[in-house]
């Protein structure tokens, strides 16, 4: 099997009407270029969906708008509405360690899927993947945490990569959607779907060490403000499973 993919990088966050993302894009344009996994026919854009674990007492959801600087949630990613042997299907550690974000990922063969989405099967993904550290440890949390499979979320992402110099990467998502669902490639139809921050484009800026000049003067200019947000956390709120407690 291939081995796992770490990704380290720091992580801000921004909320921005569409009139100011449209903006912010432009100019962003003059300095870097799509990514290479786009499709012409969303308009330079893909779509992602993510099915998030989480339990009856929604500790990741209270770990994360509680601002705990260790931290760490599983979900499995794909990006299409149904199951295709050509479309990869991630497994996923989302994770924060301090100041920095990091993911862990591995690609699933479609064909041990339902191992991961039936707890009752997960002791299997052992055998499968032999000495793989992501299983041991979310094996040991299903159990720990009694996590399964809990939202589905849904959006439109536009990535932009840094033509020159450090990794430097935005994304523009948009067209935020949130379920209840316990498996990942559930029919659309099927699900009662809910918009999440309706008109709102979700920005985010991933670095590994510093942000170029350029994006500092469109900070100062657009008087950007970072958010602590999360498309988990808005999910759960959405579709009315937690919410954040004041006081």
């Amino acid at each position: 099997m291939k081995e796992n993919q770490l990704f380290k990088r720091y992580e801000f966050k921004y909320i921005l009407s569409k009139e100011i993302s449209d903006q912010i894009e432009e100019e962003a344009r003059n300095f870097m270029s799509f990514d290479n996994f786009v499709q012409k026919k969303l308009n330079n854009q893909y779509y992602v969906r993510s099915l998030y674990y989480e339990n009856i007492f929604s500790s990741n959801f209270f770990e994360k708008v509680d601002g705990m600087k260790t931290r760490r949630k599983y979900r499995l990613r794909t990006y299409g509405k149904s199951l295709d042997p050509n479309i990869p299907i991630f497994f996923e550690i989302k994770g924060r360690n301090l100041e920095r974000t990091y993911k862990k990922r591995m690609k699933v063969d479609y064909r041990y899927l339902n191992f991961f989405l039936d707890k009752k099967l997960n002791h299997k993904l052992l055998n499968i993947y032999p000495g793989n550290e992501m299983i041991k440890n979310f094996i040991f949390d299903t159990f720990k945490k009694d996590i399964k499979p809990y939202i589905l979320i849904d959006y439109i992402r536009r990535p932009y990569v840094n033509k020159f110099g450090l990794y430097f990467r935005l994304t523009f998502d948009k067209n935020l959607l949130s379920t209840r669902g316990e498996n990942i490639f559930n029919d659309k139809n099927s699900l009662s779907w809910l918009e999440c921050k309706a008109g709102y484009t979700i920005l985010e800026v991933k670095f590994d060490r510093s942000i170029p000049a350029w994006f500092h003067r469109i900070i100062q200019s657009y008087n950007l403000n970072r958010k602590s947000i999360s498309k988990f956390a808005v999910g759960m709120t959405t579709c009315g499973v937690a919410e954040e407690t004041s006081g």
